[in-house]
């Protein structure tokens, strides 16, 4: 796999980003190549103070940044020779097989839709993410490409997490279902009461609404919503997540016999703090596109993008673009029936 990485837009600086780059080389040999995109001073500045030697490394400059404050459509007009428009393009002409940032998301989306193109017979590309829960894991899609859904999208969602969830998290009969405010096929939005009905018609395992408490009980591997939902979602369980620990610490060390308390647990919540970190998947897939895009957190750190490359590798080596296509034609004539 040769994949371009967009080293300028993420929250501690291209550093950062280029140590995740290089230890994910150092493990991964299918990696063919790997394209550092954006001010190209600045990369090999920080290449040479590292004492990089990788062949497979190479720069390619892009003297613009889309910061969080553009707007994503800028990415499109007016900022054309940022670092995330560039690396889009290198997938577009075929130089790579993959492109991952961490920068603007909604630029990262704009971009990638209207350069590569959606997958044919699909109406709109989503971000899966994947959370962890106590017995499992599970694909949360669409995780905020888009606000506004229409019914056929979610179906369409569905299918491409059923795919992602069996060959990328090996899954062998994920389990996919709506989220809504009630599990009967009676409750919920005319948007969720729709795609309901339409899920029904695909051949998945579907086992139709689910709630939000039973995200974190092993009854569903692909969540599907739209974007709105989806992203309050994520960024309600990152929140909790950080929250929980950091009240946890301030309860355990708060008197010497739950201090004492805490080091006999260590084990059990070190184990928790690793299932739930964040950094263990270093990103989300743009699903649904005519290339491989990956887009990872602001904040990721070295760990994060060593393995959101390792993601991006795995998604390419089970060609679930191919996939997803096939998926995505039958699924139509279904719902065209």
């Amino acid at each position: 796999m040769r994949i371009a990485v967009d080293v300028m837009g993420g929250d501690h600086g291209c550093g950062v980003i280029l140590d995740g780059v290089l230890l994910a080389l150092n493990s991964l040999p299918s990696v063919e190549s790997a394209v550092l995109v954006g001010r190209e001073d600045e990369i090999r500045r920080e290449l040479d103070a590292k004492g990089n030697a990788d062949a497979r490394i190479s720069v390619h400059h892009a003297d613009e940044v889309l910061t969080m404050e553009d707007k994503p459509v800028d990415a499109v007009r007016r900022k054309k020779n940022c670092s995330i428009a560039k690396g889009v393009d290198l997938v577009k002409s075929g130089e790579v097989d993959a492109f991952l940032s961490p920068g603007n998301t909604g630029g990262v989306v704009a971009v990638s839709t209207v350069k590569l193109r959606r997958l044919p017979g699909l109406e709109r590309a989503g971000i899966a993410t994947v959370i962890p829960a106590p017995e499992n894991e599970f694909v949360l899609l669409d995780a905020g490409a888009n606000v506004d859904s229409k019914p056929v999208h979610l179906a369409h969602y569905a299918v491409m997490g059923e795919v992602y969830a069996r060959e990328v998290l090996k899954l062998k009969d994920p389990r996919v279902g709506v989220l809504s405010v009630g599990t009967e096929d009676v409750k919920g939005n005319d948007l969720t009461l729709e795609a309901f009905k339409l899920c029904k018609k695909l051949d998945l395992n579907f086992i139709g609404n689910v709630e939000g408490h039973d995200l974190f009980s092993n009854r569903v591997d692909v969540v599907v919503c739209d974007g709105f939902i989806g992203n309050i979602v994520l960024k309600t369980c990152e929140s909790l997540a950080h929250g929980m620990f950091s009240w946890l610490k301030r309860e355990l060390t708060a008197t010497p016999v739950r201090k004492m308390g805490a080091m006999m647990a260590k084990g059990a919540f070190k184990t928790i703090k690793s299932r739930m970190d964040p950094d263990a998947y270093g990103g989300a897939p743009l699903l649904g596109l005519n290339g491989n895009v990956f887009i990872a957190h602001g904040s990721a750190g070295t760990t994060a993008f060593n393995n959101a490359i390792r993601m991006t590798a795995r998604a390419f080596e089970h060609h679930i673009n191919e996939q997803m296509t096939e998926a995505i034609s039958i699924a139509n004539g279904r719902l065209d029936s």
